[in-house]
């Protein structure tokens, strides 16, 4: 039942690749690899582990299609893939610990697919990581071709040395890697950097983009080319990390709602107001978006807002709603945590949500864990049209969705009305970019290809 089911699910991708044609001719797909009797490295984006422990297992089932079908296709999988940020950017140290182990990613690996992935130890130095592959590593890789174990999974790729570095533990750890497998398959959309693992190892050995990579891809399209009226909902906690995304996101989008410190610095600009914890940079940087938008009105403004006197929690008698419409130039405000649920009954912005024929999320509208119900009022409204395509981009945005609406999500796993994306920041890169086809490990891929002489069909 299990191997019929994940048939099932490749064919459908298969399909949605042949009815939409929106994959690059020049990408080369993992169903046009020859992986019978080859030891096959799949680079996977498995960043789901958070002090030792998996949060939420949802990037890793989404792997799951491409990783039977390496099996299915007679490959002997090698996995891998980057937790955490173990490396110090100051010092240059880096930090090997049970907390961004890929431990956690193989025993759910074991519990949900009944297989065994070893797990090859490496010297590991205390400063500087680990320096190159151990004897563990290859007779690991007999095992394999021996098919007495099923699968390894190679230590956390940040631990090496040379995964983010340069010069020769960078080029070292290129060769030495490429000299484990005979393919290379990139499945980690999320993880979007040129690093040794998602970039150079393309240029060794046969490259191809595995099922999700290809899926991301598809639906990227669909947020970067999208059907009309297109609705973006963005936020964040910084908003100098978001000015290129938010640029490109407003000149494509027909209608615009802001979020967090981006709907706070906004307020600022626009109404001549301070809010607490708002710096004058960010509000500088917003009032480019407040002239630009004096011209274009794209911006939908939610009309009532939840200032609270302290970030300690959602404490009684300490927060409260403020309209908007009873802003004044030199009003001082305390912490504006989240959006009233209110503004989602809001005449103008019910009748932009409804009638949306694409929507884009990547937002979390309050201050978590304490102020969530914007964020509820935001999925629960967007949910009531039944029409529109709705894909929501990034970690925390999912997370958020799942805990607040766990109903909601159930029944709309299987809607091809819905879509999530695993890599909310290459998402946004890719929108900055104008297409997906730019990101550097993307653009390894169909180098490999073209450099093996295949032909573009």
């Amino acid at each position: 039942m299990l191997k019929k089911a994940f048939q099932f699910s490749i064919l459908l991708v298969e399909c949605a690749m042949e009815i939409n044609g929106g994959i690059s001719k020049r990408l080369p797909l993992i169903q046009e690899a020859d992986l019978n009797g080859k030891i096959v490295l799949v680079r996977f984006d498995h960043n789901v582990v958070k002090k030792g422990v998996i949060k939420d297992p949802f990037r890793i089932d989404k792997t799951i299609g491409t990783l039977y079908y390496i099996v299915d296709r007679g490959g002997r999988p090698v996995l891998m893939t980057h937790v955490g940020r173990p490396k110090d950017k100051k010092t240059g140290k880096i930090t090997c610990n049970r907390e961004n182990s890929v431990d956690p990613i193989v025993e759910y690996l074991r519990r949900k697919l009944n297989v065994d992935f070893y797990v090859p130890e490496c010297e590991v130095d205390p400063d500087l990581g680990i320096s190159g592959l151990s004897n563990s590593v290859y007779r690991a890789i007999g095992e394999l071709k021996d098919r007495k174990i099923g699968g390894i999974y190679l230590p956390n790729t940040r631990w090496f040395r040379g995964e983010e570095g340069e010069g020769f533990f960078r080029d070292n750890f290129a060769v030495l890697l490429s000299d484990l497998a005979d393919v290379y398959v990139n499945d980690a959309f999320g993880s979007w950097q040129p690093h040794v693992s998602t970039y150079d190892i393309t240029k060794f050995i046969p490259s191809y983009a595995g099922f999700l990579m290809q899926q991301e891809i598809e639906n990227l399209n669909n947020v970067i080319n999208p059907d009309r009226p297109f609705l973006a909902v963005i936020a964040g906690s910084k908003y100098d990390t978001k000015i290129g995304p938010l640029y490109a996101i407003y000149d494509k989008a027909d209608h615009l709602i802001l979020g967090g410190v981006l709907y706070n610095a906004y307020l600022c600009a626009k109404y001549g107001i301070s809010i607490k914890g708002i710096s004058e940079e960010d509000i500088g940087a917003a009032r480019e978006l407040v002239n630009t938008d004096k011209a274009k009105q794209k911006i939908i403004e939610l009309p009532y807002i939840v200032e609270s006197d302290t970030m300690e929690g959602r404490i009684e008698g300490k927060y409260r709603t403020l309209s908007i419409k009873d802003f004044r130039s030199g009003d001082q405000y305390g912490y504006i945590l989240d959006i009233d649920p209110r503004s989602f009954s809001d005449e103008k912005v019910t009748e932009i949500l409804l009638n949306a024929s694409t929507i884009f999320v990547n937002a979390v509208m309050g201050f978590t864990p304490h102020f969530t119900e914007g964020s509820k009022a935001l999925d629960m409204t967007i949910d009531k049209n039944t029409l529109a395509l709705k894909m929501y981009g990034g970690g925390d945005t999912l997370q958020e969705f799942k805990n607040l609406c766990p109903g909601l999500y159930l029944s709309i796993l299987d809607s091809n009305r819905y879509y999530f994306f695993t890599g909310g920041g290459t998402v946004l890169t890719a929108i900055e970019q104008g297409s997906p086809y730019g990101l550097k490990p993307i653009q390894a891929l169909m180098e490999n290809k073209e450099s093996s002489g295949k032909s573009i069909l």
